[in-house]
């Protein structure tokens, strides 16, 4: 079927997720795995996810899904869409999204903050509200950034946030380690050790102040195999906001408990092999219940789960001949 010319201008994943199985990982698995990092988050401080408020530095696609699915969430949790997004403040490289700006994105259009809203908030020269400004006035409990430029969470900001939060959930997930917004070494200096900290890039564990402080990694890898394999599996066919937060909720449950501040607050990627099948029940019980899949019952799904899962097998490998000795 041809598509109109409005199709066209929709991004490919919203064009064709109900025509195809289909999902974007770097949106969707990225926001589900933050989810889930917010979700333990708010676990180890106190602070669950409906009375959490969260900054986005990066108002692009990964901005927008993780702020979607943060939506979802927040919405299964009881909120009305306009509360779940009023808790939710993303800004770009024109400061924070408002309702007087023009030219945004229809995604990026579903998170401005009303006007009204900001009134006596300082601006800078060409009017923009700067991340400093944002966190200042609304004293959010979590940061994350998904700019791809290195740096932008400033030693000024970070203290300023640290003063207001008592254990702030910090997420500089851009990536490569060049691109991260700050390195969790500085976040945590800034932070006197307080912060929970994950990151886009594999870090090495931190050392402040004799304590060995681990860094989560915050990657898409702990939840596409598994969805994979639960809509494989199950013969999904669409793959949902329902699913990657059944996902979200099955990573977040799967961290080991807080034992300490210095706990992670993702479960070790060495673990992925076990998350994955976890994960991928979960998705395939969601497609069940939306009637996405054929219904099973639980013992058949594990089955049909078992006789899917790859494992693999490497055969041992042997010398067939030696090199002659040399004289």
């Amino acid at each position: 079927m041809p598509a109109d010319s409005k199709d066209h201008a929709r991004p490919l994943r919203d064009r064709y997720r109900d025509r195809l199985c289909s999902f974007n990982d770097d949106i969707q698995g990225t926001a589900a795995v933050t989810l889930a990092a917010l979700l333990a988050g708010g676990m180890a401080t106190g602070c669950p996810l409906g009375s959490q408020c969260v900054v986005i530095l990066g108002p692009g696609s990964a901005g927008t899904g993780i702020s979607d699915l943060l939506v979802a969430a927040l919405v299964q949790e009881g909120l009305s869409e306009d509360e779940a997004r009023s808790r939710l403040w993303l800004v770009g490289r024109q400061g924070l999204l408002h309702t007087g700006m023009r030219d945004l994105r229809p995604a990026q259009q579903r998170y401005r903050q009303p006007l009204e809203r900001l009134a006596g908030w300082e601006r800078g020269p060409a009017g923009e509200i700067s991340l400093a400004e944002v966190v200042r006035r609304v004293r959010p409990t979590a940061l994350i950034g998904v700019t791809g430029q290195p740096g932008l969470f400033t030693e000024d900001v970070i203290r300023t946030l640290a003063r207001q939060v008592e254990r702030p959930i910090l997420m500089p997930l851009s990536n490569p380690t060049a691109q991260c917004e700050a390195s969790p070494a500085d976040l945590l200096a800034w932070t006197e050790g307080r912060a929970l900290v994950a990151t886009g890039s594999p870090f090495p564990d931190v050392t402040y102040q004799g304590r060995t402080i681990p860094i989560s990694q915050c990657n898409n890898a702990y939840v596409f195999p598994g969805l994979g394999l639960g809509v494989i599996a199950s013969g999904a066919r669409r793959v949902t906001d329902e699913m990657f937060l059944a996902a979200a909720r099955v990573l977040s449950d799967s961290v080991p408990p807080q034992t300490g501040c210095d706990a992670p607050f993702l479960p070790p990627l060495a673990e992925i092999r076990a998350i994955s099948r976890r994960i991928a029940l979960a998705v395939g019980l969601e497609a069940q219940r939306q009637g996405l899949a054929r219904q099973t019952s639980l013992q058949e799904w594990e089955q049909l789960l078992d006789a899917r899962q790859w494992e693999p097998r490497y055969r041992p490998m042997r010398p067939q001949c030696r090199p002659a000795d040399r004289p």
